[in-house]
Parts: C-alpha cells; structure tokens; sequence
C-alpha cells in the first residue's frame, strides 16, 4: 500500500491522528526534502526510514518503489508541506502505483490552497485552483486572458521575488477585482491582506514580499474587457515564439488567433510586421 500523507503547511500541529500513526507504522517514507521531514518525524519522535523523492529523481525513484511495494513494503508519501502532488513532488509516483493496480489511499490534512481561500472571504460555490502561472511571456499571458474569462475565485501560488509582478500582471488583464494576498500560513508571521488588487499592489510596493504566497482573485462579473488588455507587443511575441519553435506562419497565426479569441485577419497583419 502507498499512503500518501499531507505534512502541516507551517504549525507541527496541523497534523491528524492519522497521518502521525501511518507514518510510524509503514516500513519506509518517500520524501521531498528528507532534512525538513526529518525535523518533523523528530518533534513525534517517529524512526522510520526515509528516502528522498523530489522533482529531479522521481522518476528514477518510481521503479525502485514500486519493487519494494510490490514485495510488500508499506510506503508512504509526503512533500515538504501539505498534499503531495499539489504543486508538489508526487504525481510520478502515485500514477504509477495506481496503473501497476497496487493499493493507494490518500489520508486528508493541511493544504495551503484551501486554507487561504476560506480565509480570503472571497468565498463561491465553486472555485479555480490553478497553482503557478507559466513563467514565459506567451504562455503566461495566454493563462491569464483564459483566467479571466471564469466566473467565480481563482487560487494561485506564488513565490516572494515573482509576486509584484504577478499582481500587476493579474490588474492589467483581469482589472482591478477583489483579491486577497495570504503569507506563512499557520506560522508565526501569518498575514492576510485583503483589498483590490490595486491596493495589494501598492502595498506590497512598500512592503518586501518575504515568505511562500497564496493569490485568491475574484471570478469575472463578465463585465471585464480582457480581450482590450492585450496589446500588439503580447501578440507579435507569441507569434515570434511560435516562428522561433519552427510553427509556419499560418499556424502560429491559427494558434495565436485562437488563444487570445481573436480575429485571423488581425493577427495575421501583425505576423506581416515581423517579416
């Protein structure tokens, strides 16, 4: 059986019943980062073996741990904090564990991306959980016109030197919605600000962005003008990245056209520029 197990999110509390009794009773822990679970199983002076599973040898890491599951082993899962496989290492894994048919059970806990959404007050029936937004230009700015088409909150992650940018970036193609900024989760320093993102961006201008963010934005009224937000500079870039990857020139224009939901002819001028 692989448990997959989510670890606190800051305060060594967070932890349930559950999770701290399969961690002491299965023969072997897969984790992120064995120096920080380490400190965990420490504080519940849990002694079971680890083995670490992080983003550059999960996949060398899968065939190892599916033998030792199939040979009987109890092996559990966890990240460096919350739900293995959101936004974390993990997802190799337990894909694999569930084709080759073997038992997989994931025990409830601690997630940044819930907890920061209640405590928004920016609440729905329904809501986004997205993660990172793509870092390259095409791409991100692709995203964010999709994002701004959903009607109700949507929920990023963000790290503390790329969260100016990612607010201002949400202003310009969402506009100015309600929005709440949440930093150290259950930790000592927890903070929430709360406002419009015109006002989290001028205060996080002053304030140094320190910590691990999460983003809640409000859902579209479906008043926003998205499609006026993106500029000719947004377009002939991602034609040009699409020319650069060895796309034709019709079909980066098909691409381009059908990303942003917008006219063939007037994309198609723009590529002309790039001649």
């Amino acid at each position: 059986m692989l448990y997959v197990c989510p670890t606190p999110i800051g305060n060594l509390e967070d932890i349930t019943l559950r999770v701290l009794r399969t961690l002491k009773e299965v023969d072997l822990i897969a984790a992120e980062d064995t120096r920080r679970t380490v400190k965990l199983l420490n504080h519940y002076e849990i002694k079971t073996p680890l083995i670490s599973l992080h983003e550059h040898n999960e996949a060398a890491r899968v065939d190892f741990l599916l033998e030792q599951l199939r040979a009987g082993k109890q092996i559990a899962l966890v990240s460096d904090a919350g739900m293995p496989g959101i936004s974390d290492p993990g997802r190799l894994l337990i894909n694999a564990v569930i084709e080759a048919g073997i038992p997989c059970t994931v025990l409830p806990g601690a997630t940044a991306a819930v907890t920061a959404y209640v405590q928004s007050g920016i609440l729905s029936d329904q809501f986004l959980f997205y993660g990172f937004l793509p870092r390259r230009g095409s791409e991100r700015q692709a995203e964010l016109v999709r994002l701004a088409q959903i009607p109700y909150p949507i929920v990023l992650y963000e790290a503390p030197h790329r969260l100016v940018e990612t607010l201002s970036d949400l202003h310009r193609c969402l506009g100015n919605r309600r929005a709440s900024v949440s930093r150290e989760l259950t930790k000592k320093f927890e903070e929430t600000m709360r406002g419009s993102l015109a006002e989290l961006l001028d205060y996080f201008a002053v304030q140094q962005p320190r910590g691990e963010f999460v983003i809640t934005v409000a859902g579209s009224t479906g008043s926003e003008g998205a499609e006026a937000e993106i500029t000719e500079g947004d377009i002939k870039l991602a034609l040009q990245e699409l020319l650069d990857r060895g796309f034709t020139k019709k079909a980066a224009v098909q691409e381009v056209a059908s990303r942003y939901r917008l006219p063939k002819n007037r994309i198609y001028k723009l590529a002309l520029d790039l001649d």
